[in-house]
């Protein structure tokens, strides 16, 4: 039980900590454009060339 008095505060002290890095990146736009980022990910980064035309 006296391992409560250590496991306790640092439950606590780790949630805290999670929720200053949620609300870090709230406030950072993290979250402002969640669409964006899906569609970079399958857009073409380069428009597809021509075959060479060989005479």
């Amino acid at each position: 039980m006296e391992i409560l008095v250590i496991l306790v505060p640092l439950a606590l002290m780790l949630g805290g900590a999670g929720l200053v890095a949620f609300l870090w990146s709230l406030r950072s736009g993290q979250y402002d454009d969640l669409d964006g980022a899906a569609w970079r990910a399958i857009a073409d980064d380069e428009p597809p060339q021509e075959a060479p035309v060989k005479r």
